[in-house]
């Protein structure tokens, strides 16, 4: 078997970069020990991760992990100067780059992004589409993306600056809602794009997988755009069983395989899948089984960003392929 996965590893840095990063050293040490152990432990072959806020950081990690492991990231962070977090992959096996991109497809127009009129013309930051072989001969395409936030962040106008995470203007609240449901659909497109080149209409026969934090559940709009031809999930009606044209070109997504702890986060108290694995036609005939894998119950997280307790409020999402 073969495990490949996803997992936000929420503001991975080195000490002091900011609200949601490890305060000190110890604070620090504690988060590395708490990600290696998990990711020791879950053994995956491949692990998209998004959140990395410091690439050095990622470098700490990988020297407390078992054995050897490839590393590549996004050469595209976030826009946003002050938190230039980007998506990566971590691999037991070599991997060749294949894309790294922020397009928006070309017929898509800029959206807009704040009170100013000011628009976005592309992803936040970049998705990562890599290829491995987790088997002699078998190569497997994936791409790992970090969708906009439904974290609302509101300008202060006293400082540029910095953010607000919250206001008493419930039409500022509902603008700016807005805006990140215009730019996460927008990206959702992007990514979709990418999946046709890599599936180039022969999902039936070729291995792809497209996983991370979408930052939405299995059922939200955005997220049902990355799945292509509508119909045949594995928890629609007429069953993923049923061959048809679309076949080629959809994107299932394993999270109803997840048979306990159906979660990747908990916020303000509630349990929300938004971290997720979608696979072509032929991988999905390989999936066995597929889990959360936090060490520990994950505690709930809210609006204004912190550093918690555990390594990551996100639960690590994986699945056991037979190769």
């Amino acid at each position: 078997m073969v495990v490949i996965g996803t997992w936000n590893l929420q503001n991975l840095s080195r000490p002091g970069a900011g609200p949601g990063t490890p305060q000190d050293e110890a604070a620090y040490e504690t988060k590395l020990d708490g990600l290696a152990s998990t990711v020791n432990r879950l053994d995956p072959v491949l692990l998209g991760v998004q959140e990395v806020l410091d690439p050095k950081a990622l470098d700490d990690l990988v020297e407390r992990l078992d054995g050897h492991w490839h590393v590549l990231l996004s050469e595209h962070p976030d826009s946003a100067p002050h938190h230039p977090i980007r998506v990566g992959f971590l691999s037991r096996r070599p991997m060749k780059r294949l894309a790294d991109t922020t397009a928006f497809p070309e017929q898509l127009l800029p959206v807009q992004s704040g009170d100013d009129g000011g628009t976005i013309h592309a992803m936040g930051r970049g998705v990562l589409a890599v290829e491995i072989e987790p088997a002699p001969g078998h190569p497997l395409t994936a791409a790992v993306c970090h969708l906009k936030s439904k974290l609302l962040k509101f300008p202060d106008k006293q400082n540029p600056n910095q953010d607000r995470f919250d206001t008493d203007d419930e039409g500022e609240r509902a603008r700016v809602g807005a805006y990140a449901l215009f730019r996460r659909g927008a990206e959702a497109a992007a990514v979709r794009a990418l999946a046709d080149e890599l599936l180039a209409g022969h999902g039936d026969t070729r291995d792809v997988a497209v996983l991370g934090d979408f930052n939405d559940g299995p059922k939200a709009a955005t997220t049902q755009i990355l799945y292509g031809p509508p119909g045949s999930q594995l928890d629609h009606p007429r069953g993923a069983a049923r061959p048809d044209p679309g076949d080629a070109m959809r994107l299932w997504n394993l999270a109803p395989l997840i048979k306990e702890n159906a979660f990747s986060r908990v916020f303000e108290g509630e349990k929300e899948l938004i971290d997720h694995i979608l696979v072509s036609h032929s991988v999905l005939a390989r999936a066995k089984k597929v889990f959360t894998g936090a060490g520990e119950p994950l505690e709930s997280t809210g609006e204004q960003p912190k550093a918690g307790k555990q390594p990551s409020d996100h639960a690590p999402v994986l699945a056991e392929l037979a190769y």
